[in-house]
Parts: C-alpha cells; sequence; structure tokens
C-alpha cells in the first residue's frame, strides 16, 4: 500500500528511479539530457547542506523576495458566507506578485553558483516569467522566457513586464500554444545550450530535479504560515483546511510541506474549464490515466489513444494537461483530496473576494476562493478555512473585463 513517511520531506520520498509510491515521477529524459540533470541533481543536494547557500536564500528572501508575506482574516467574507472562518496568505504581496519568485530566485542562485551566464524558463499564466526575468536582472543573467502564443495575448500586463526587464520571449506557435507547448521548447532549446545555460522550470513538473527545487524553493511559504498560525491560535486548529488552486502544482506544495505530518486537511482546487463544455484542465478530478508527460509520469488529460487532449481554462496558470508527480503521491495515499471548479465559479469568487475585502485575487487563487465559499456555509465556526492567495489579479485584468464588464482592485 502506498504511504507517506512521517519526518521526511516529500521531495525525498522516491526510490532510486526517482518515482514516488513506484508510480509517479522518474527521468524519462533523452540520452542527451542525461549528464546535465545528473550535474544539476548533485549539484542541488550539496546545496541543501551549504549553510553558506542557505544564508544567501534567506537573505534574498528576506531583502528581495519580501518575506514574509501577510496572514489575514477575511473578515467580511467570513460574516457574508456564515460558517466557517476564513482567513488567507496573501502571498501575492511578494515581490512582483506571485509565488514564483521564490522558485526564480533559488534558480538564478543555483545557475550562479553553477558559473552559468544565461537562463531559460517557460510561463503560461506569465507569472513564472515575469518572476524568472525579474531575478536574471536582479543577478545579471541573460533571459529568455519560452510562452505560448495564446497565453501571450491574454495576459498582456505579465508579457510587457517580462520585456521591460530585459529578457527575451520567445513565443512558442505549436500545439495548443499554451503552457504544456512552452515547457516542451523550453526543454528542447535547454538540451542544445546546456553548457552555458541553466533552465528553470516554472512548477513541480518535469525531470525530478525540477520538482524537488521548485517544491524545495516554495516551501518557505508554508513556513512562514506555520509560524503564523500558531501566533494567532496558540496551536494548529483541529478543524483546520487549506486550499489551494493546482494547475502544474507548485504553490500548492509549497503552501502544505510543513503541515504534512499535521492533521490539517489539503484540499487542492484544479480547472473544470467553462460550464458547458467537456474541455478542462482537471487531471486528478476526472479519472485521467497515467501518462509521461515533460519527462514525468504523472496523471495526464488524454484520449483514448493515449494522446494529450486539448484543455480548457479562464486561467492560463491552471491551463495543464498534467500535473505534479506529487501530487499524483498526495492523491493516491489520499493524504490531500483534490475537486474543481468552472470559469464562471473563479470569476464569481474573484468578483465577491475583491468587492468584500482588501485583496484581489487572479483567476488562479480564485478557484480556490470559489470552493471556500462553496464549504464555508456548511461548516460551524470552529473551522478554520486559510486559502493561498498566490497571484494578484493585474495580469487577468483584460480577460475578467471582457467577462464581467468591471475590473474591482
Amino acid at each position: 500500500m502506498m504511504k507517506i513517511k512521517k519526518r521526511i520531506q516529500l521531495i525525498d520520498q522516491h526510490d532510486k528511479n526517482f518515482m514516488y509510491g513506484g508510480k509517479f515521477g522518474g527521468n524519462f529524459i533523452p540520452e542527451t539530457l542525461k549528464k546535465p540533470i545528473d550535474d544539476l541533481t548533485e549539484l542541488f543536494a550539496k546545496l541543501r547542506k551549504d549553510k553558506k547557500f542557505l544564508k544567501q536564500r534567506d537573505y534574498y528572501f528576506e531583502n528581495y523576495v519580501g518575506v514574509p508575506t501577510p496572514f489575514i482574516k477575511l473578515e467580511n467574507l467570513t460574516k457574508h458566507l456564515g460558517g466557517a472562518q476564513i482567513y488567507a496568505k496573501v502571498v501575492s504581496e511578494a515581490n512582483g506578485g506571485a509565488h514564483k519568485i521564490y522558485n526564480a530566485t533559488v534558480h538564478c542562485l543555483i545557475a550562479k553558483r553553477a558559473g552559468k551566464k544565461y537562463i531559460v524558463g517557460d510561463t503560461g499564466a506569465g507569472y513564472a516569467g515575469k518572476m524568472l526575468s525579474m531575478a536574471a536582472k536582479k543577478f545579471g543573467l541573460k533571459c529568455k522566457i519560452f510562452m505560448g502564443s495564446k497565453d501571450i495575448k491574454r495576459q498582456r500586463p505579465n508579457v510587457e513586464a517580462i520585456k521591460n526587464n530585459g529578457a527575451q520571449i520567445v513565443p512558442v506557435n505549436s500545439g495548443s500554444q499554451t503552457l504544456v507547448d512552452a515547457v516542451s521548447e523550453c526543454m528542447r532549446y535547454w538540451v542544445s545550450n546546456c553548457d552555458t545555460t541553466h533552465m528553470c522550470v516554472g512548477s513541480t513538473v518535469g525531470p525530478n530535479i525540477f520538482i524537488k527545487i521548485c517544491a524545495w524553493s516554495t516551501a518557505q511559504i508554508s513556513r512562514e504560515l506555520m509560524s503564523q498560525v500558531q501566533e494567532e491560535f496558540g496551536k494548529i486548529p483541529h478543524k483546520l483546511k487549506l486550499l489551494n488552486c493546482v494547475g502544474g502544482g507548485s504553490s500548492a506544495m509549497g503552501f502544505w510541506n510543513e503541515f504534512m505530518d499535521t492533521s490539517a486537511e489539503f484540499v487542492g482546487v484544479e480547472a473544470g474549464g467553462p460550464k458547458n463544455s467537456k474541455l478542462h484542465a482537471a487531471p486528478l478530478t476526472n479519472g485521467s490515466k497515467i501518462g509521461i508527460l515533460h519527462g514525468a509520469a504523472q496523471y495526464v488529460v488524454q484520449d483514448k489513444e493515449g494522446q494529450i487532449s486539448s484543455t480548457e481554462s479562464i486561467s492560463a496558470g491552471l491551463d495543464y494537461p498534467g500535473i505534479s508527480p506529487l501530487h499524483c503521491f498526495l492523491k493516491d495515499t489520499k493524504r490531500a483530496k483534490y475537486v474543481s471548479v468552472t470559469d464562471e465559479e473563479a470569476l464569481n469568487a474573484y468578483k465577491l473576494v475583491s468587492k468584500l475585502e482588501n485583496i484581489s485575487p487572479s483567476l488562479e487563487p480564485s478557484h480556490a476562493f470559489a470552493q471556500a465559499i462553496k464549504i464555508a456555509p456548511r461548516l460551524n465556526s470552529s473551522n478554520i478555512i486559510i486559502v493561498n492567495s498566490c497571484g494578484d489579479s493585474l495580469k487577468d485584468k483584460d480577460i475578467i473585463k471582457s467577462r464581467l464588464g468591471t475590473y474591482i482592485r
């Protein structure tokens, strides 16, 4: 029976083939990638134990990323809904407006330690690209961002930010022209340029080392939250639910990591797509089968022939056919529960939260807020719901305005 081990970091609970639970993850990569992946794996294993590197990471987290981010009670939303008490970890207050800055900062520090002058990355919602371009500029690295043409059109504010940071955007016109294709093209580029270039995968997907680096970097969120929760309640509440949107899965891994050995309930919220459509980006809640995507085994949205199916979500950051092997592992061990909400529910959640509270979540965390809005009235006040508000709505201004006729901030 598949089990999660206590007192061992989740990212380290793989076998010698880098598989979690014997089913998920691994390094399904071409021979040309084997050496750079092995080299990066060896380097990261050393840096995790390097006191100088850890001190450097913590310095930039505090003085560049801007930790800790706020933890607040959503008094008006709680009163409006009745039932459970609702809180938010406002990670969107981090430098750049989203959780992606943690991973980007660490990758740039690793690139510098490895002696690389160039860094490349993928992006969907534009946050991973924006943050990597910011960090690259900060640390003096030349940066190239691969982004699907569809996403370039719908995430204009972040595209402009990437360009303003001096990074080059490479439009990806193949396939669905979204995140899945951006990751593929970024990896192809790195194969040919790995001697001079470091690659940053923007989420907990891809070959094992990229899953590890991303989850390890974003774990800062839950380290902060653990202290903030204990300060607020004096202990970890008995009826605690941690709600997080899930696309690739990086923000959720960062949000849940330190609570893995507690009784806290983890709820991951996938993108259910348009209300009256069969298209979605929710492999965990729609019975998807295991497949190989971007070098790792995971649940993948696919057709009867095993080919990747088209996905659809109003949220570019959740519009991905796969899911981190770590989330597959959490689902099959029943440590986390996964649900999905529609585009319309996410939009309505954005509208309500932005109207009642002094935060304006992007369409990604609006999916998690939609689930909170669903369940809070059914629970009594002894239940504590915390939502990771991991992105700011500014990047979605055009989409929101076109769908709702107005933009609230």
